[in-house]
């Protein structure tokens, strides 16, 4: 199989779903000649013309708005926000219009769209353009929300939010927009709501989302220098949730570390700590569930206090031990 980055099968997904149905097409900011914040529109515009690749003012409320009408008269949107932290400044489209009129209209009217978004931290574009504020969008009844993080999750995940009939939120971490895998050249879905295990383990369940499932990877190699086997489970979609391969895991291994980038305090971390211990997999517990996530504080500019205020490979390592340790 080819291989291809992420931003590379982000843009097939949409070019794809483009070319099978007029009723998809992309907006944003730059999306055009520019190709966008980050390039993953780059060329679109000349394949499809600008009235399937519309280029619109820095509004985000405004174009989420426009969205929103738009997946209310049967279109499908991928609305493209440069950086999830202005997301923020779309909340009312979001949050009050798009998540809530399929259950106000008792199910009569329809918002399939995508809102695509980079998120996280690790360019240092600092704290207004670094931020992983996926929890609070997570929520909100009405919103599914992704964090693929592979190029083969990223094509198959995003195919199956433009075929949803919700709004569905969908972030791509910036620092996974280089990064390569085996992506089929067909089109293809992968269900929402169902986890993948990046990595078969025995000794502690390790519950990583976007880059820090690659963190977690890499904690497997060295703690495996050490006989300690861990198994890592990657949910994709925070909303809706695979409860089920998570219960299952934590069953199996009977101890678990949920690490993710943004802020630790009130992150979704919490929710599956929660989710577990309310779960028959409490039973099965050794040791308490350890969370691991980012500092309470703004990503800061400089490159050494970046990474130190999001979890790092040895942060992983050293979870994993403490839980281990723990009787």
């Amino acid at each position: 199989m080819r291989e291809i980055s992420y931003l590379e099968a982000v843009r097939e997904a949409m070019t794809q779903k483009m070319l099978e149905s007029d009723d998809v097409f992309i907006m944003g900011e730059d999306i055009g000649v520019y190709g966008g914040a980050f390039g993953v529109t780059r060329g679109m515009i000349e394949q499809f013309g600008p009235e399937r690749v519309r280029i619109t003012p820095i509004s985000e409320c405004g174009i989420t708005g426009a969205a929103v009408g738009a997946a209310l008269t049967g279109m499908r949107p991928i609305l493209e926000l440069q950086f999830s932290d202005f997301i923020t400044i779309a909340t009312d489209q979001i949050v009050n219009q798009a998540a809530k009129i399929r259950y106000m209209y008792g199910g009569k009217g329809n918002v399939p769209m995508v809102v695509r978004t980079p998120a996280g931290s690790g360019t240092g574009a600092a704290a207004q353009h670094s931020q992983s504020l996926e929890a609070w969008m997570a929520h909100i009844p009405g919103l599914k929300v992704v964090q693929p993080s592979t190029a083969y999750d990223a094509k198959g995940l995003l195919i199956a939010a433009i075929e949803d009939n919700n709004p569905v939120i969908f972030y791509e971490h910036k620092l996974l927009y280089r990064t390569s895998g085996p992506v089929p050249e067909q089109m293809y879905s992968i269900p929402l709501g169902k986890a993948d295990i990046k990595r078969e383990g025995t000794d502690v369940t390790v519950i990583a989302t976007a880059v820090m499932v690659h963190k977690a990877l890499e904690a497997a190699v060295e703690l495996e220098k050490e006989g300690i086997s861990i198994e890592i489970v990657d949910p994709r979609t925070l909303v809706p949730l695979d409860e089920e391969t998570i219960v299952s895991s934590v069953k199996k291994t009977g101890r678990v570390v949920v690490v993710h980038e943004a802020v630790k305090r009130g992150g979704f971390g919490g929710e599956i700590a929660a989710m577990i211990a309310e779960s028959e997999a409490f039973d099965y517990l050794d040791a308490p569930v350890q969370r691991l996530g980012g500092l309470p504080v703004p990503i800061p500019y400089n490159p050494e206090l970046e990474k130190h205020a999001i979890p790092q490979v040895k942060d992983i390592i050293r979870s994993v031990k403490a839980t281990l340790n723990r009787a």
